[in-house]
C-alpha cells in the first residue's frame, strides 16, 4: 500500500535533517525527497518548523517500534538489553564511516535555541529513551546495590551514548565510541559485584 502524503513528508525529513541538518534542508529538498506537491506538504505543514515538530513527534511516538524492538529482538537479559540498543548505534556509526548521528542528539546540538515547543519535544524524546533504559535497570534491580538511582544512571547511559556518538563522528573512528561503551560495561559490572558482595 502506497504511503500516505504526510507520511511520505515526515519520512523524507526525517532522513534529510539526518543526513543534511535542519538549517540546511529546505522545503524544497523535502518536496523533491517526498515527491509531494507544495499544496500538500502546505496543507499538513504550514512551515518548516511545523514539519520539525512532527519529525520529532514521530520520533517520541515511534521509539519502540523504530528503535527498541529491532534492537531487543532475541534479546531477554535486561543488562544484554542495554548494550544491544547500543551496539544498534555502533553499526549506524560502521554503516556510515562515522557520519551518522543520534537523530534526536544532532538536532538538539543543532538547534541552539529551539523555541518552547520544539525544546520540550527533545526532551521527551530524551526522557522516552531514558525511561527505556530505566525499565531495563528496573528488571535488573536485584543485580544492583540497593539504593542504586535509576534515573540518574540511564541518564548516564544516554550521556555515554550521545558523547561516544559525538566523538567518532568527530573523529571519524569508532574507537572512541567503543572505549566509552566498555567503561560503561565496566562500570556496571562493578554495580554487579557490589551488589553480589553486599547480598
Amino acid at each position: 500500500m502506497p504511503l500516505d502524503t504526510r507520511l511520505r513528508i515526515l519520512l523524507a525529513a526525517m532522513d534529510l535533517f539526518q543526513t543534511k541538518g535542519y538549517g540546511s534542508t529546505s522545503i524544497s529538498d523535502i518536496l523533491s525527497r517526498s515527491q509531494a506537491n507544495s499544496g500538500s506538504l502546505y496543507h499538513f505543514f504550514p512551515g518548516k518548523q511545523d514539519v520539525l515538530v512532527g519529525v520529532l513527534e514521530a520520533y517520541r511516538d515511534g521509539i519502540h517500534q523504530m528503535l527498541l524492538e529491532p534492537a531487543w529482538q532475541g534479546v531477554a537479559d535486561p543488562f544484554d538489553r542495554i548494550f544491544a540498543l547500543l551496539s544498534r548505534y555502533r553499526s549506524a556509526l560502521l554503516e556510515t564511516e562515522c557520519v551518522y548521528g543520534c537523530p534526536i542528539g544532532s538536532l538538539a546540538l543543532e538547534l541552539h535555541e529551539p523555541d518552547p515547543q520544539v525544546r520540550e519535544l527533545l526532551a521527551q524524546n530524551f526522557t522516552g529513551w531514558t525511561r527505556a533504559i530505566g525499565g531495563c535497570l528496573e528488571a535488573a534491580s536485584d543485580r544492583l546495590p540497593r539504593g542504586t538511582d535509576i534515573k540518574a544512571l540511564a541518564e548516564f547511559i544516554l550521556t555515554t551514548m550521545e558523547g561516544g556518538v559525538m566523538q567518532a563522528r568527530t573523529h571519524r573512528d569508532i574507537a572512541y565510541f567503543d572505549r566509552g561503551v566498555d567503561q560503561l560495561r565496566q562500570h556496571i559490572d562493578l554495580l554487579a559485584e557490589r551488589a553480589r558482595h553486599t547480598a
